[in-house]
């Protein structure tokens, strides 16, 4: 059945896209909120609101029954998770449909296993998809030390469960691994209420490379790479695509190996698998996947001219992809940075503020997702990001031309913001030729390279 009446479960940006792609498919728009997103953008465009509960997420955001009962009330067909809070929790897609409800996204089953990480691993090897030399599933502190010895040190400890960084540590020997394995399990299980653990040899120095994939439910088709290498704690902060450091044949051979894997799981909407990239070897290795939209999905939309967010509405009201993978097309070099309400000279303090002026940034192939308006005041219960600026050129040096002048012409008032840091990435030779990796921007940061810009900025 087609999407009639579209809830979106979630706030901030992505649900303000969320409502613009709704819309422009001529669905009646539902828009979730909290007692402190009364005033959010998203609500002010959607055809109706409703609240579901007070400020705290796990009251709001986080509350399936409250979020059922709401979509009920408003009488929607379908719920729109967005990414964070819900997106990718098994129990609530699986309470989605046990209410008769679309869940835009995968099946609770696919969410289940690609979201853990050992049976998407597993889901990834048996689909021909390489992955990290590790250990085949999970394991305790006494096994961690016999895998370590087969595949050789540093190696990587990490959660069985959940994202963001959380329950990983490096251990360069076994006296480090027995130290910090027990660790890692006590930081999973509080994070995640899971202390299962997995452990993979360590890359130290990789590209951090995905492919962005959209399935029905019986085919496949990927919208090509995005790099995301530049991360501070492992969050990212600035996104590009295509990833300028792979060959045509390289490139060709990871996302073939994207959509072998979203056959082989019958994926259903918009997803990304996420890749290691080991520059020197010239060697890509799966480690897990996101079963959701994603934050740097306007790369991808803007080097390929795929709405991703409207084809994942329709193919999870059951219509069929309407690509196929020959039309899809790449064109030019776009760039992604995120703009949070925090202070990069103050060791990215947050400062959520009231927003006094708001000027969008301007010209060609400048884009810019965000849920602000004057007046608006910044909550201080969420994540820090407001919103996003892409920029695409015909190089990459021309976008990264662009993003300078998109983030000099537009202003935020009222609240500091991360621009002063993509300026500076923007004005760094490594960053210009593109020599980076996932370790490098914090070592950057620690060596004083942002603050040595702050009088440029003042």
């Amino acid at each position: 059945m087609a999407i009639e009446r579209l809830f979106i479960a979630n706030r901030g940006e992505i649900a303000v896209r969320v409502v613009k792609a709704a819309k422009a498919l001529g669905i009646h728009t539902i828009q979730a909120h909290s007692e402190a997103d009364t005033e959010m953008l998203a609500v002010k465009l959607a055809d109706e609101a409703i609240c579901v509960g007070p400020a705290p997420s796990k009251d709001s955001y986080l509350n399936i029954p409250a979020i059922l009962e709401a979509a009920k009330a408003t009488k929607a067909d379908a719920i729109h998770p967005g990414y964070g809070f819900l997106s990718e929790s098994p129990a609530f897609a699986r309470a989605v449909e046990e209410a008769g409800l679309i869940f835009v996204g995968p099946s609770a089953d696919t969410i289940e296993r690609m979201g853990d990480k050992v049976a998407a691993r597993q889901a990834a090897e048996a689909a021909g998809v390489p992955v990290v030399p590790g250990s085949d599933g999970r394991i305790d502190v006494s096994e961690a030390v016999s895998v370590a010895e087969k595949i050789g040190y540093p190696v990587m400890i990490k959660a069985a469960a959940g994202g963001g960084g959380r329950g990983i540590r490096i251990a360069k020997d076994e006296a480090e691994l027995k130290t910090l394995a027990p660790q890692a399990k006590a930081e999973a299980e509080a994070a995640f209420g899971d202390g299962g653990l997995y452990i993979e040899r360590a890359i130290l120095s990789p590209r951090h490379i995905e492919v962005q994939i959209l399935g029905d439910g019986e085919t496949a088709v990927h919208c090509y790479e995005r790099e995301c290498s530049l991360q501070r704690r492992r969050q990212k902060v600035w996104e590009e695509a295509g990833a300028m450091c792979l060959d045509d044949e390289t490139r060709e051979s990871l996302c073939a190996s994207a959509v072998a894997l979203a056959k082989a799981v019958n994926y259903r909407g918009a997803g990304t698998l996420e890749y290691l990239y080991d520059e020197a070897a010239n060697e890509f290795y799966f480690i897990e996947m996101n079963t959701r939209i994603q934050v740097e999905h306007p790369v991808t939309e803007m080097v390929t001219g795929v709405d991703l967010v409207a084809e994942m509405i329709k193919v999870c009201g059951g219509a069929k992809l309407s690509m196929t993978q020959d039309e899809i097309k790449k064109t030019g070099h776009a760039i992604e940075v995120r703009l949070c309400a925090e202070d990069p000279f103050l060791n990215f303090m947050p400062w959520p503020g009231v927003v006094s002026t708001l000027k969008d940034p301007t010209g060609d192939g400048v884009r810019f997702d965000h849920f602000l308006s004057e007046g608006y005041q910044i909550p201080p219960f969420y994540d820090s990001l407001l919103g996003k600026v892409i920029v695409h050129a015909d190089t990459r040096e021309a976008a990264i031309d662009k993003l300078v002048e998109a983030l000099e012409s537009m202003e935020i008032g009222g609240t500091k913001t991360t621009a002063p840091l993509h300026l500076a990435l923007a004005a760094d030779p490594e960053v210009r030729k593109g020599a980076f990796h996932t370790q490098w921007l914090e070592p950057w940061l620690e060596a004083g390279n942002l603050s040595a810009t702050k009088g440029d900025a003042a």
